[in-house]
């Protein structure tokens, strides 16, 4: 029997790895079988082609661009994520295609049927069980409110009007898709937040 795939989405600065790693000291704490991954990335091929999509100062056009994204998720799914359900573990993802269907079939204008094609084959039919999303407007993000300002990173250094469409998009996708997303809503203290997602995986029947 396959394990649960359970992926975490949202836009740039909204505190997602925070709560990626609060997510994963929790399941360690309670002994709870699970694999922590992320994309771009999650193996060593992925992880060097996740250096060419996020490196500044690289011209590459959106059609690249998502086909680089859905290359790294092939090998991701191929030699790390499906491999992990198929012994009954549970992976957790920071990102999926759904970053995807947002950053490249949204905000880049490709649409989400080119971005759904593309990637066909790269996820093998395997979508996730359940899509925890931090639903909170980027230009409101608590990077945004500290005054951050990325510089190592291509996608997060867009303009604002970009980030806006890539969360318009992920609203659209969260509207899509009701019964597999989570939607959360960012809290000001990182550990209520943090419980909000552990309630919402523990009334799925995820986590005890």
């Amino acid at each position: 029997m396959d394990g649960i795939f359970i992926t975490l989405e949202g836009c740039e600065g909204v505190g997602k790895t925070t709560q990626v790693k609060l997510l994963q000291n929790y399941i360690e704490e309670h002994n709870i079988e699970a694999v922590f991954t992320r994309e771009p990335g999650g193996t060593p091929v992925a992880e060097e082609i996740r250096k060419i999509i996020l490196e500044t100062g690289r011209d590459v056009v959106p059609l690249v661009e998502a086909y680089l994204f859905a290359t790294a998720r092939a090998d991701h799914m191929q030699n790390l994520i499906l491999p992990a359900l198929r012994s009954g573990k549970m992976v957790i993802c920071d990102r999926f295609i759904d970053s995807s269907l947002a950053y490249q079939g949204g905000a880049r204008g490709l649409g989400f049927d080119v971005i759904y094609q593309i990637n066909k084959a790269a996820i093998g039919g395997r979508m996730p069980d359940c899509t925890v999303f931090l639903d909170m407007n980027p230009i409101q993000s608590w990077r945004k409110q500290k005054g951050k300002v990325v510089s190592d990173d291509r996608l997060e250094g867009e303009a604002d009007e970009f980030h806006t469409k890539v969360y318009q998009s992920f609203c659209k996708i969260r509207d899509s898709y009701t019964e597999r997303y989570v939607s959360i809503i960012p809290q000001t203290e990182k550990l209520n937040t943090h419980s909000l997602i552990v309630n919402a995986l523990k009334k799925r029947g995820y986590f005890n």
